[in-house]
């Protein structure tokens, strides 16, 4: 009689299996090859979007996010259309979506403020990729705009990663934003060396350089009296490409032509006198 049961049991959950099986398997397959089409389909209409993008006059800085949003979204788009057909109730999945977003959103609110601050970042656009920048303490030149992050790399070619959050909310300098820049310099003369031939070196040094511009017109100024020199403040405009290489070419041209005008470099001196009480 128990063996009876159990064989009439076991033959109840065999039934059961079957008819689940012919009813949810073909959607189970179904949802497996609509998951695989639209994920190829994602792949293919993400990297149409980027070559369309890149070929438009749209700011390269967009190009990134607008790439990685497209993915994303046909890919949320894929994950329900996948769960509708397997049978899932999308109203109580939403409900718990929704539960388990505020919860993430709670955890990841870093995250949600990186986004956030992605988007201002391309809609402001205070720089955009190819302009040198300083931020949270690194500089550098721009390599690519993020959903989350921003890329630089350094002069010496280090690649730093800066929270889009941060980067949005933080003071920024953008050394690209403009097409001129001021070279400053502070030179210095002895005492006793004539401060005319200190401006003539100057002013022919400037004049030789086609990289300096003439307007606005270069600047040189007695600035400070110190202990052991007479300061100069130089100032002059070039093109912002050009600055460093102005700005070490002149610092080289004072220092191994400075004789050629009877000028002196200063550097700290100590005179010692030695007194024979004998």
């Amino acid at each position: 009689m128990l063996i009876d049961q159990q064989v009439t049991l076991v033959n109840k959950y065999i039934e059961k299996s079957i008819d689940f099986g012919f009813e949810y398997a073909p959607k189970l397959v179904g949802g497996i090859i609509v998951l695989i089409i639209g994920l190829w389909f994602t792949k293919l209409v993400t990297k149409g979007v980027g070559k369309s993008l890149e070929k438009s006059k749209i700011d390269q800085s967009l190009i990134p996010f607008l790439r990685s949003l497209t993915n994303i979204t046909l890919k949320v788009l894929v994950a329900i259309t996948v769960m509708g057909m397997i049978g899932i109730q999308m109203t109580s999945f939403v409900a718990i979506l929704g539960a388990a977003g505020l919860a993430v959103g709670m955890a990841l609110s870093g995250t949600l403020q990186n986004f956030a601050g992605g988007v201002i970042i391309l809609i402001l656009k205070p720089f955009k990729i190819g302009d040198t920048i300083e931020a949270q303490g690194f500089s550098g030149t721009v390599k690519e705009i993020t959903i989350f992050s921003t890329l630089l790399n350094t002069a010496d070619k280090k690649l730093v990663i800066i929270p889009n959050g941060s980067l949005s909310t933080g003071a920024l300098t953008n050394f690209s934003a403009e097409s001129t820049r001021r070279v400053d310099w502070t030179f210095g003369i002895s005492y006793g060396d004539d401060v005319e031939n200190f401006k003539k070196a100057l002013n022919d040094f400037i004049s030789e350089d086609a990289r300096i511009l003439k307007d606005p017109a270069p600047f040189i100024g007695l600035s400070a009296l110190a202990a052991t020199s007479v300061n100069f403040t130089v100032r002059v405009w070039v093109k912002s490409p050009d600055y460093w290489n102005v700005f070490f070419d002149m610092n080289e041209k004072v220092y191994t032509k400075f004789s050629d005008y009877n000028l002196n470099i200063p550097f700290p001196q100590t005179d010692t006198q030695t007194k024979n009480t004998k």
